[in-house]
């Protein structure tokens, strides 16, 4: 520690050389962390990521090569029941949203057909964050809770009230009656912009299928979850159903959080690789500078082992010191630049990254210094009468 005070210049150097690569790893892993949660949480925006539908079979009839047409039996059906199965598999805590349709068709007063989808509006915008309502002033894109309250309300794709002529506050005339418009779509390019969406049991009603369920989105909480078993799992309480995962969007988010972990984990190798270099170095140029020392110290009868004792204590001593200002400095410099590449800010001080930051200083620190350790213990005595 006398050593250490002596050459206060050098010791400050050296903690900060190991410091600022313990620094920019704990850096790299905090914005990491904030910029994988935040893509997370984009991309569950996106919508289902499993699709329950009936099970039916088709027979392709066939003649001498040439398709005659294609017959559909045993056809399933889905039941609103069917939803309160799905509640109850092992892996729900996974599932953030359970989303029944049934889909019809339905004639206006003026004779057009419209295409009619029953929804559970509070589930329904909840897992599509991107609806917007045109004319609708207390609704913000992403909420969860939803702003058609009434049963005779209807949300109305942009196509269809550009067609119709409606916007919001209309009236919408079917079969069964008239219904209030509630709101418009903003046009997204989807088949939403084309379908009349109405409550769930209004739109079974008027298309005299009550209880019937045309198809069941399931959105599961990806970051983590076993997406296959939630598939076998709901396949195991829904034999009449087929059961698929989106995999296209499973495979974005997967790979795109992979990416990020890989680069993050290659950057904060490479400064650490660099950090052990500056303490190498700076070690074995310390050895060599107490050439003196060493030696009079094995003159008097300092054995091997003591020698190289006093250089990994001193080791030990700048290591901790720099793994813990690394984790001061890397932890504020993340709370200040996680706003610039994700929507999260704020200072996060996480105990278990002080300890790997801690961890790892140690490891670099003392692992950088076993070679300077053991040319210091293997120094012959002669060496120090060149300096007497």
């Amino acid at each position: 520690m006398g050593n250490l005070r002596r050459r206060f210049g050098k010791t400050v150097l050296l903690v900060s050389g190991l410091s600022i690569g313990i620094a920019m790893a704990v850096a790299m892993m905090g914005i990491t962390a904030r910029m994988q949660a935040d893509i997370e949480r984009k991309l569950d925006e996106f919508g289902a990521n499993i699709l329950v539908l009936p099970r039916t079979e088709n027979l392709s009839l066939t003649y001498g090569g040439v398709n005659i047409t294609d017959a559909s039996y045993d056809v399933q059906e889905l039941h609103v029941t069917d939803v309160a199965l799905i509640d109850g598999i092992e892996n729900r805590t996974n599932v953030s949203a359970i989303a029944p349709k049934v889909i019809g068709s339905a004639k206006d007063a003026a004779g057009s057909t419209l295409m009619v989808v029953g929804v559970d509006f509070p589930v329904e915008f909840k897992i599509k964050k991107w609806w917007h309502l045109e004319g609708v002033t207390n609704h913000i894109p992403g909420m969860t809770e939803s702003p058609v309250d009434a049963p005779r309300e209807v949300v109305l794709g942009h196509a269809v009230a550009r067609k119709l002529g409606l916007s919001t506050g209309g009236t919408l005339a079917l079969a069964d009656g008239e219904y209030r418009v509630a709101g418009v779509l903003a046009e997204n390019t989807s088949q939403d912009d084309a379908a009349v969406f109405m409550h769930l049991g209004e739109a079974q009603a008027l298309l005299g299928r009550p209880g019937a369920v045309s198809l069941i989105e399931v959105s599961a909480l990806c970051a983590d979850c076993p997406i296959e078993d939630i598939v076998n799992q709901i396949q195991g309480k829904l034999p009449h159903a087929k059961v698929a995962a989106v995999r296209q969007a499973m495979s974005l988010r997967m790979q795109t959080v992979d990416q990020i972990v890989r680069f993050s984990v290659a950057v904060s190798v490479v400064v650490l690789l660099i950090g052990s270099l500056i303490v190498f170095v700076a070690m074995l140029s310390s050895v060599t500078e107490r050439t003196k020392e060493i030696g009079v110290l094995r003159a008097i009868g300092f054995r091997q082992g003591h020698i190289a004792k006093v250089i990994m204590m001193e080791a030990f001593a700048v290591s901790l010191a720099a793994g813990f200002l690394g984790w001061l400095v890397g932890s504020l410099s993340s709370g200040a630049l996680a706003p610039q590449f994700a929507e999260a800010g704020g200072l996060s001080f996480d105990p278990l990254l002080l300890g790997a930051a801690m961890g790892a200083a140690l490891l670099v620190g003392m692992g950088s210094s076993i070679y300077p350790a053991m040319k210091a213990a293997r120094l012959d005595p002669i060496e120090a009468l060149r300096y007497i």
